[in-house]
């Protein structure tokens, strides 16, 4: 079974809670939207630090260090299966500034030919109703779990 770990950035815009999305890169992603975006993870393997390999990946998919307090999250099991550690922290960026890896893949399929792509295309702060209409569908609960967490 595959495990992620990742950071939901949120803060405070005029009072109103946002969320730091990101959208994945590549052609199979370039015409989606709704239910696309994700939060900055990556996979981990048995024996690594899901936190420090959480704040890696945000480095690697964003470009910025994440810093603060994480507030520790509910893992959620994804529809495909697999399970998502996540944290929160407040932070602020300029999501047009992001700069992401790459990773390679053959396009057009089974043409030969292969292509770097960033593995996040771009990045966005979204009010809650708009992030829970962009995210993954199986990311939803981890939204939902920081509301409770901030607003309690």
């Amino acid at each position: 079974m595959k495990k992620s770990a990742g950071l939901l950035m949120y803060r405070f815009k005029e009072e109103r809670l946002e969320l730091f999305l990101v959208h994945p890169g590549g052609p199979l992603w370039a015409g989606k939207d709704e239910g696309a975006w994700s939060i900055p993870k990556g996979e981990y393997l048995p024996g690594e630090e899901p936190l420090v390999v959480a704040r890696r990946e945000f480095l690697e998919e964003t470009g910025l260090v994440a810093e603060g307090e994480f507030l520790e999250l509910s893992e959620i099991r994804q529809p495909g299966g697999k399970r998502v550690k996540a944290w929160a922290f407040a932070g602020d960026c300029d999501p047009s500034a992001i700069t992401s890896n790459t990773f390679p893949l053959e396009w057009p399929p089974r043409s030969g030919r292969f292509s770097e792509f960033p593995e996040v295309d771009r990045a966005g702060w979204f009010e809650l109703g708009a992030a829970k209409a962009k995210i993954l569908k199986g990311q939803l609960p981890l939204i939902e779990e920081l509301c409770l967490l901030i607003h309690s």
